[in-house]
């Protein structure tokens, strides 16, 4: 009986602290890998449109009905699929969701009708948020709450250049190789199956499904900051999510970065609107500041922000992710504002833009790293994907508002005011956490 007992800890291998450090960096890598093409499957949408809508004979109302059924899934889906990543593994669960979202973007390719694309859009939303927690979930297994920060800064990084790429696949296909609209959702996302299976090559769930030992000095920095688990039931859904939602610290985050979700999105589909108007491509030519310096400029510094962001709070904060939230919002609502207010030219209108995306995406590696930190690593996926679903709940919810506003005034700059007002909003909910 004490020789059964045993047996699990003999097997475990002694690596060091640089086998562990090579393992936690492979982990984080392949988690990045994947998640940097998981955007093929999802932000492509709006390049098909205008080829749907000529095909179908469709208006842009019902398809934004279609893209609202993605964002909505999504969201449920941050809800359900961060607690099963606890249950079953978050290794598992993003490959799935990978190979999965692959086929149901063929699906969509395959419609025949505005219903049809709405059902396999709404149902890969769904299998998309497989993605975000359960990353999540094997990055918060192998990084302490002393270097989290710094984790998720990489991991979001891969984010942000996820919609890069999106948007590079997208045009690539419609501009270049002048292929049919559903051509956009059978090429790029060739590339998220790819990271799926490469992530489940690279990646183990926790250095004790890798067989290796935690080194003593790693695990008594983790000790000294991870927060308590709570006392949950193997097995029991329920109790995770209750675990979760009794933490008052957690619904504050689903708070925050619901504001900030807001103002993300509301840069991302509006600002090209503010610039160009209906008329994208013809009026590329004479627009102030050229529609792909527009698409670029917002993610690249988003994605750079978030990298940011994440080091400065492990690094400068001791690990407090409240500060740097706050610090960022409150610097993005300056630089809305600034959009918004000065007689910007082309060049200070594209570095302004950056700069209020880098600090409107950026806190996004802090609130990540909020989650393990607040329910601890057993909890860590029910967490994230609590948190998201309010993300995208406030996201889905501010798009309609913000569109409503620019119909009834026709003042498009309207939307950075909007955005500064959701920035300050996400800093003043930060400002409770005081972790």
């Amino acid at each position: 009986m004490s020789s059964t007992t045993r047996r699990p800890a003999l097997e475990l291998q002694d690596v060091g602290e640089r086998g562990y450090a090579r393992w936690k960096w492979r982990v984080l890598i392949g988690a990045m890998f994947c998640y940097l093409f998981f955007y093929t499957g999802r932000q492509t949408f709006g390049f098909a449109i205008p080829g749907i809508e000529e095909e179908f004979g469709v208006s842009k109302a019902a398809l934004g009905g279609v893209s609202a059924a993605m964002l909505w899934c999504y969201a449920a889906g941050q809800a359900i699929n961060g607690n099963l990543a606890d249950k079953f593994g978050g290794r598992k669960l993003m490959t799935l969701g990978a190979i999965l979202s692959t086929l149901l973007n063929w699906a969509t390719s395959l419609a025949i009708g505005i219903k049809s694309l709405g059902l396999f859009w709404g149902l890969n939303g769904y299998v998309q948020a497989m993605g975000w927690p359960s990353g999540g979930r094997v990055i918060s297994n192998w990084w302490g709450s002393h270097e989290r920060g710094r984790a998720f800064g990489f991991y979001t990084l891969a984010a942000g250049m996820a919609s890069v790429l999106a948007f590079i696949s997208s045009t690539v296909i419609v501009e270049i190789l002048d292929l049919g609209w559903r051509w956009i959702f059978r090429l790029p996302v060739l590339l998220m199956l790819l990271g799926g299976i490469a992530f489940y090559l690279l990646a183990r769930d926790n250095p004790r499904s890798a067989r290796i030992q935690v080194p003593a000095s790693h695990a008594e920095k983790a000790e000294k900051q991870e927060a308590p688990a709570p006392a949950v039931k193997d097995g029991r859904w329920i109790e995770r999510y209750k675990a979760v939602l009794r933490n008052p610290k957690i619904v504050i985050t689903g708070l925050a970065i619901g504001f900030q979700n807001s103002a993300r999105y509301g840069l991302l589909i509006w600002v090209p609107v503010y610039y160009l108007g209906t008329n994208w491509e013809e009026a590329g030519s004479q627009a102030a500041v050229n529609p792909i310096w527009i698409s670029v400029a917002l993610p690249v510094g988003m994605a750079v922000g978030a990298l940011v962001n994440g080091q400065l709070s492990d690094r400068v904060f001791g690990s407090r992710r409240d500060r740097p939230i706050m610090i960022f919002m409150a610097l993005g609502a300056v630089c809305a504002m600034t959009m918004f207010l000065a007689p910007l030219g082309v060049v200070a209108g594209i570095a302004v833009l950056f700069l209020t995306g880098f600090f409107v995406y950026g806190p996004q590696s802090s609130f990540w790293a909020l989650c393990p930190d607040l329910a601890g690593k057993r909890l860590a996926g029910t967490a994230t994907g609590i948190v998201n679903f309010f993300a995208y709940l406030f996201a889905g919810i501010g798009e309609p508002v913000i569109g409503s506003v620019m119909d009834h005034t026709g003042n498009t700059s309207l939307v950075f005011p909007i955005v500064a007002g959701a920035c300050v909003a996400s800093a003043l909910m930060a400002s409770l956490i005081r972790r």
